[in-house]
């Protein structure tokens, strides 16, 4: 099994690296300085050069900046909306399998539940409004990719909010965390464990195409998600800030949020045996690593 992934630089991308190389799985892995997500040619060619033997293509690349998005439009539909259209039209010329990473921001945040792959979309932003034009573009070029939503993405290395609680843990002793927005944490590494997973049942008996959701197992607010960051951290002897719940309107962004993000995943443990993931342990796992690596800076 070879799989070609775009992203290699990304949270989700940085993982699947060592977690194919683990399992024994190939994988080609392309960053932006490899193939110019903005320049279709460049896409086509990646996949379509790409060598023999590959079943299946990642795009674990997506343009993150929420905020940024806002006053960036035309780079962020070209990054999410263009981007993967082309990934998946040079997928189908091609004849394999194409699993393309979307967002929870396609939502409006208004569900009294859980959202399913089958609720009604309404992003409330650029950075949404372009994701959902690329998993529309993905699904009408190549019907039997999977788009996977995912939400509140963490791990150790590039920028989320695990990282940025513990570096103001040692920078402020008060912070002010929203408490009104409420989601699933998902770590980096347990979505690349469930696209390798999808990919490898596909590779020893298929499996549909289609929207669907993987997040964390338990849904928590902004705050609470801090305060579980910094528990963890205090048990490591870290010296930790007091946590003051605030409402969103106390903390103005360029970009609104949906105030609910929490994804049901029931149709992916119903059709590929994939379960939620336990983002607790998972960061346990990472503030242990991260205080290793302050310890040794000190």
């Amino acid at each position: 099994m070879k799989i070609l992934q775009f992203g290699a630089t990304g949270q989700v991308g940085r993982e699947m690296i060592g977690r194919a190389h683990a399992r024994g799985i190939e994988l080609i892995a392309l960053s932006r300085d490899q193939v110019d997500l903005s320049q279709p040619d460049a896409i086509a060619a990646a996949i379509g050069n790409a060598p023999d033997g590959v079943t299946a293509v990642v795009n674990a690349a997506a343009y993150t900046a929420v905020d940024a998005a806002e006053d960036n439009e035309a780079e962020a539909y070209a990054i999410n909306a263009e981007a993967p259209l082309v990934m998946a039209r040079a997928c189908a010329e091609r004849g394999v399998r194409f699993i393309h990473l979307s967002t929870d921001y396609v939502f409006d945040g208004t569900s009294s539940r859980p959202y399913r792959e089958d609720d009604p979309v309404c992003p409330l932003g650029v950075y949404g409004r372009s994701k959902l034009a690329g998993e529309a573009g993905v699904l009408a070029s190549a019907p039997d990719s999977i788009v996977l939503r995912t939400a509140w993405v963490f791990s150790t290395h590039g920028k989320n909010f695990l990282k940025t609680m513990i570096r103001l843990a040692g920078e402020r002793s008060t912070l002010g965390i929203v408490d009104d927005q409420r989601g699933c944490p998902t770590p980096a590494g347990a979505i690349a464990d469930a696209v390798l997973d999808i990919v490898t049942r596909w590779d020893e008996a298929g499996g549909p195409g289609g929207i669907y959701h993987f997040a964390g197992d338990t849904a928590v607010t902004w705050r609470e998600f801090a305060d579980r960051i910094f528990l963890n951290w205090a048990s490591l002897g870290h010296p930790v800030p007091e946590v003051k719940a605030i409402g969103t309107e106390d903390f103005p962004t360029p970009a609104e949020r949906p105030a609910n993000s929490v994804l049901d995943c029931s149709r992916l443990l119903r059709d590929y045996g994939i379960r939620a993931a336990d983002w607790q342990g998972d960061l346990e796992q990472m503030t242990g690593h991260l205080s290793q690596l302050t310890n040794r800076s000190e």
